[in-house]
């Protein structure tokens, strides 16, 4: 039975002020495509659907439209709720999709309830364990403490109870949304920590033939069967090197993976991270290629250059942040801020200011007559007030 298996659209997501909603609505067009291509007989969407609880009423017309095609072609999908989700909006309607062969498990008490397939060599129980808060969970799994690993495992014992009262050789997938040790995070992700822990082992899903994983956005394996699809778009420039897929996964006869290949998604444009003096990033040869790139600079200027945000956008006009690292900065001395000031003038002050503000560089001349003729105007008329009193 061959599953594809992706998480993490964040529907309604815009990568920092670029909307995202066309390359979302590509993907959608190209994970129907691949349903069809590759002979798939299930979609597995493991949580965080949308980017938010309310999403914009877009993502939801697009969201509507994915479900709608997906029902067409008459392959299962069975989708959970993620962290960045609300669980009963996604969830509404649920019985009634339910019947075109859209799964949706968004409520952790059905997560024991399997949608259950067969092929030639017998039944396939997939279970849906959506985002379980735990907080939330703890008194409906009767969990001893509250901390992901604690409910996730209680959820899992309850469903081997349900797989063990199944048919010999039943094959069993579960979708959930979790960070699994020895997962690789990056910037993009929402952190799920409660107490400092957020990791669970992958021994939890232990017994089940394939754990279809979402919440991390790079695709990985954790072992031969726990897997992240990772996000089918990039959402922060921490994922530049990631290559954007979905597994396309075969169970066997027996519950062995019988393949697991990547199937890339539609790349709507390469991002880029430079580094540099701004002069070496508008001259340089070697960053040709990121001309077209979204693109995510940092200046090692030690003096911070004037409009640099102007100047790279002539060469790469779908810059879109700037950072500064200058060469040279002085290291930070641990000193408070009463320590670094005692013994110093107000003009020195001021020109540790200008120095900090444009990331390096003491005032220079023409700075320092301004700055002292400032405070000469100040003093001046503080003598005024004095004298009129």
């Amino acid at each position: 039975m061959k599953f594809l298996h992706t998480s993490d659209w964040h529907l309604g997501r815009a990568f920092h002020r670029v909307n995202l909603l066309g390359a979302q609505a590509a993907f959608v067009d190209h994970l129907v495509d691949s349903v069809r291509a590759h002979g798939v007989d299930a979609v597995l969407v493991a949580g965080d659907v949308y980017d938010r609880a309310v999403p914009p009423l877009p993502a939801v017309e697009l969201y509507d439209r994915a479900l709608h095609r997906l029902a067409e072609i008459g392959v299962p999908t069975v989708m959970i709720s993620g962290n960045h989700d609300s669980a009963r909006r996604l969830g509404v309607g649920a019985g009634l999709i339910d019947r075109a062969g859209i799964h949706l498990r968004t409520d952790p008490a059905g997560c024991a309830d399997p949608v259950v397939l067969a092929d030639e060599h017998g039944e396939v129980a997939l279970y849906g364990l959506p985002y379980l808060e735990p907080a939330l969970v703890k008194d409906e799994f009767r969990a001893e403490k509250v901390g992901h690993e604690a409910v996730l495992g209680a959820a899992m014992d309850r469903i081997r109870a349900d797989l063990a009262g199944r048919p010999a050789g039943t094959r069993s997938v579960v979708l959930a949304h979790a960070f699994v040790t020895g997962g690789q995070a990056s910037d993009s992700e929402r952190d799920i920590a409660v107490g400092g822990v957020e990791a669970v082992p992958a021994s939890v899903f232990d017994g089940i033939d394939y754990a279809a994983l979402g919440h991390l956005h790079g695709c990985q394996t954790i072992n031969e069967r726990v897997r992240y699809s990772g996000s089918p778009l990039a959402y922060s420039f921490s994922e530049a090197d990631q290559r954007k897929s979905m597994w396309l996964v075969e169970l066997g006869a027996r519950g062995e993976i019988a393949s697991a290949r990547r199937i890339d998604t539609p790349v709507p444009r390469p991002l880029a991270r430079i580094r540099g003096r701004l002069g070496d990033l508008l001259e340089d040869p070697a960053h040709t290629a990121h001309e077209a790139s979204w693109v995510e600079a940092v200046l090692t200027d030690p003096v911070r250059p004037d409009d640099p945000m102007a100047r790279l956008l002539a060469r790469f006009p779908h810059a879109l942040t700037l950072g500064f690292d200058p060469e040279g900065r002085p290291q930070e001395t641990g000193a408070s801020y009463a320590q670094r000031l005692r013994g110093r003038s107000d003009q020195e002050i001021a020109e540790d200011f200008v120095a900090h503000v444009r990331g390096g560089g003491p005032a220079d001349e023409a700075e320092r007559a301004v700055l002292q003729g400032a405070f000469d105007d100040v003093r001046a008329d503080d003598t005024r007030r004095e004298t009129h009193r």
